[in-house]
């Protein structure tokens, strides 16, 4: 089945629940056993079947199927955010003198709780590299994963995944991948290499910015099983109200980020020509230094991008981004809403220098008139350059 068509129909099984359409929420803990001998009975696989609440109910399988089918994995596994799903997974494979090489542009709290601070704890040793240049130089006999996110957070470099991906492996190490800006979608990172692949359900999934959740797609048995185990072991589940609240999201995903997409290259290609923006940092547009990679390897882009502004104090930023009306100030991204923050590109980066002629500002672009939302942004403009 092409891509709409599993977004509709995996993760639902009607005629297993009086024809109704979506599946069950099963709010559970406790689950019981008619006789000794079931209670006794241990699964062909370990973690399979319903077990305890924690270790996943029919809610959870079923939004775990419908993911899994999307990026074309062995197996995935729901837990309960977006961070939940990387440091599982980081610490799923591995332990105290491994070492770690990771792109320069991931995800702030990958950088800071999960490298700089839980595997810094369990002795395992980190490196950043710079995400467009060869990795071979960086590995060691100890490297066991090869960490990558594209685009990166915040500066929205891509990065050659299959090149990354086959020096990694080349030298034994698995390739994990944070795929939240694209999703299975627009991207399916185990087609070009990657061993795990990592999303946070609660952006583009979700849809609607009123969800945590995290998925984890792996490519074999014995890498479902030590994160299945992971985070087990850490008593870490999604709810099953969470999970059916990812698979609602799930079926509008197709139509969502075509709308998310065209909307942002309207809004982007805008910004390009004003006056105070010295660059746009958005791959899905022709001059950015990403595109050829990633018209090659993605099939779309999503809403989120970056925005170089000519330097600006941070009075008249305050003064611009206090008084927009439909762009709001919050974490995340990925819902309906559009969103708008400054962001300092410098202090992210300690292998690669950021030099940028002012500050930046990241975008979500969501599902309004984009119109209204240029409109706004001018009005923004207007105040800044006033200040």
């Amino acid at each position: 089945m092409k891509k709409d068509t599993l977004l509709v129909h995996r993760g639902r099984k009607p005629d297993e629940n009086f024809g109704i359409v979506n599946p069950p929420v099963y709010h559970a803990s406790t689950v019981t056993f008619p006789t000794l001998a079931a209670y006794e009975a241990k699964p062909k696989r370990p973690f399979d079947g319903v077990q305890y609440g924690r270790t996943g109910t029919p809610t959870t399988f079923a939004l775990e199927d419908a993911v899994n089918a999307l990026y074309g994995g062995h197996d995935t596994v729901a837990v309960s955010s977006g961070l939940a799903a990387i440091s599982i997974s980081m610490m799923a494979f591995l332990q105290a003198g491994d070492h770690a090489l990771v792109a320069d542009n991931v995800y702030g709290p990958t950088r800071q709780r999960t490298c700089d601070t839980l595997l810094k704890r369990s002795g395992v040793d980190v490196t950043y590299f710079d995400p467009l240049k060869p990795i071979t130089e960086h590995l060691k006999p100890e490297t066991k994963v090869v960490y990558i996110e594209s685009p990166g957070s915040l500066t929205f470099e891509i990065i050659d995944v299959a090149a990354v991906a086959a020096e990694a492996k080349a030298a034994g190490a698995l390739v994990l991948m944070d795929n939240t800006w694209a999703t299975p979608f627009l991207f399916r990172p185990l087609d070009h290499g990657v061993d795990i692949v990592i999303e946070a359900a609660t952006k583009y999934i979700g849809g609607h910015s009123d969800v945590m959740l995290g998925v984890i797609t792996v490519s074999t048995e014995e890498q479902f099983q030590r994160v299945k185990y992971t985070a087990n072991a850490m008593g870490n589940c999604p709810g099953p109200d969470d999970c059916y609240l990812g698979l609602r999201g799930l079926r509008t995903l197709s139509v969502r980020l075509e709308r998310h997409q065209k909307n942002a290259i309207k809004v982007a290609t805008w910004l390009q020509g004003r006056p105070e923006v010295s660059r746009v940092l958005y791959p899905a547009l022709k001059d950015d230094p990403g595109h050829a990679l990633w018209k090659r390897d993605f099939s779309g882009a999503s809403g989120l991008f970056g925005v170089i502004l000519n330097e600006v104090s941070k009075d008249a930023m305050a003064l611009m981004l206090d008084g927009l009306e439909l762009f709001a100030m919050g974490a995340s991204w990925g819902g309906y809403e559009s969103l708008i923050i400054p962001i300092e590109l410098a202090k992210i980066r300690t292998t690669t220098e950021w030099s940028a002629a002012g500050p930046g500002l990241r975008l979500h672009i969501g599902l309004e008139d984009p119109d209204d939302l240029m409109e706004d942004l001018e009005k923004g403009f207007a105040r800044l350059t006033a200040a």
